[in-house]
């Protein structure tokens, strides 16, 4: 990809090291209700953070689902806030208060690397600014992400991941495999089907070559790798991929695990205004970065179809595709035309 020099390919150490404090602390009032309003583990649609707040403090976890105890990042980055929190917040609860840190890391991570995606494939700061407070003002940030729950880990993996095919580095795929699998192990499906479509896409049209494969198939195996891995140190026995998705297979039926995707609340909580609204201006981002989100969420849907997770379908596409649609949102409320920067395109 060539880019003229007057185009911007990053939003620069210094407006990182602006932005990236910001971020955090919006981050930290949108996720605030947690620490004192509220107790995520009581609530039916947040009942997940029971498992992750064990972790972050260590309480006994035997009696949990073995994928869950597995999800360590979050919790993990979470534990020394937790430690500090104790008996020095006196109103707040300092579980959540380590869990909201950790989250609001990763989750201002993911809004500046889509600041410098934005840059980098429109030249235009001011709307890769207004694509990341759109993410972050989305329902799955301030009542997921940042309310106890792991999904900030993988959308912030997943986001690095087209920050770095976007700027031609895809050596970094191993390392966001090594995280991103120890966030959630859906990372590992969800960014192998993203990285393979877009070099296929590319390959096909002279943008991608044979080379680059050695990394998707290094994502692949790293990821699995670290998945089984976490397993063996968590749970102490291996299990082959198969067995473990035994483990979370429970499905009544295909029918009735699709009608669920679309009519509980919580799918069109998260996507009910950024999907038709993104889809609009969808035509001004690059085809291997469309194709790729596509790719990633049927692989989300398939799997949301086969574990039987309903709504909660649309927190996997929106960490998968909530950067695209944000940014295309974006796109369209600016007001500028849906054609690409000339420096962005590919050569």
């Amino acid at each position: 990809m060539i880019s003229t020099p007057s185009t911007p390919k990053s939003i620069g150490i210094r407006k990182f090291l602006l932005l990236w404090p910001l971020f955090f602390l919006i981050c930290g009032g949108l996720g605030y209700p947690s620490l004192s309003r509220f107790d995520p583990r009581a609530i039916e649609g947040l009942r997940d953070t029971i498992k992750y707040s064990a972790i972050t403090t260590g309480d006994d976890q035997s009696g949990f689902r073995e994928n869950m105890r597995c999800r360590v990042l979050v919790p993990y980055v979470a534990r020394p806030f937790y430690w500090f929190a104790q008996g020095r917040l006196r109103s707040w609860n300092p579980v959540f208060f380590g869990l909201l840190v950790a989250a609001s890391i990763f989750c201002a991570t993911t809004a500046c690397l889509i600041v410098s995606i934005g840059m980098r494939v429109f030249g235009d700061l001011n709307l890769g600014l207004l694509g990341a407070l759109l993410y972050l003002l989305n329902f799955a940030v301030s009542n997921l992400q940042l309310a106890g729950m792991v999904d900030a880990g993988e959308a912030c993996f997943m986001a690095a991941v087209v920050w770095s095919l976007l700027n031609d580095k895809w050596w970094l795929l191993a390392l966001w495999a090594l995280f991103g699998a120890a966030a959630k192990e859906t990372f590992v499906p969800f960014a192998g089907a993203f990285a393979l479509t877009w070099w296929f896409v590319g390959y096909r049209r002279k943008e991608t070559s044979l080379k680059e494969l050695f990394w998707i198939i290094a994502l692949a195996a790293i990821g699995l790798g670290t998945v089984l891995g976490i397993r063996v140190a968590v749970v102490g026995q291996f299990r082959w991929p198969w067995q473990i998705a035994e483990q979370v297979i429970g499905r009544d039926s295909y029918f009735s695990a699709i009608r669920k995707f679309f009519t509980e609340g919580s799918f069109w909580y998260v996507l009910g205004w950024l999907l038709p609204l993104g889809l609009v201006r969808i035509k001004a981002f690059p085809k291997t970065w469309v194709f790729a989100a596509l790719a990633a969420s049927v692989v989300a849907l398939v799997l949301g179809v086969e574990i039987d997770s309903g709504g909660n379908v649309a927190r996997a596409l929106f960490n998968i595709s909530g950067p695209l649609l944000s940014l295309s949102v974006a796109r369209l409320i600016s007001g500028k035309s849906s054609s690409l920067q000339p420096a962005t395109q590919n050569q």
